[in-house]
């Protein structure tokens, strides 16, 4: 019986650490505050901001993915949580080139950080 109950509580605590671990892999929520932009110009370009609205749109029709560029440099890439993901381009192009707060779980893998926003809205350019 001591058997009994001490393979029990092992197994709880695996249940534990398993569903801790399932709540970092789930991301933490986060606002973040920047602009949405050109994955490419951020990168190649190396902006801070977009050049232009008109710019960022033409990008992001063309196919390239938008991103969000938050004020300490941070790149985060907006995804979906659905399998199979769904491209953000279509949420995203009312904001192209815009400044937004967006508030949502950031997730991180290897360097890269992603976004899934529940909340986006428009704001004021940063002086």
């Amino acid at each position: 019986m001591n058997f009994r109950k001490a393979s029990g509580a092992l197994v709880a605590a695996g249940l534990v650490l398993a569903i801790s671990a399932n709540a970092r892999a789930a991301g933490e929520e986060k606002t973040v505050e920047g602009y949405v932009l050109d994955s490419a110009c951020a990168f190649v370009k190396n902006l801070k901001k977009p050049v232009s609205r008109e710019c960022a749109v033409a990008c992001a029709t063309a196919g390239s993915p938008l991103v969000l560029l938050a004020d300490d440099g941070t790149i985060y890439w907006p995804i979906s949580g659905s399998v199979p993901a769904r491209g953000q381009n279509t949420r995203l192009l009312k904001y192209a080139g815009a400044r937004v707060t967006a508030t949502g779980k950031v997730l991180e893998r290897g360097g890269s950080r992603a976004i899934l926003i529940e909340k986006i809205q428009g704001m004021p350019e940063k002086k």
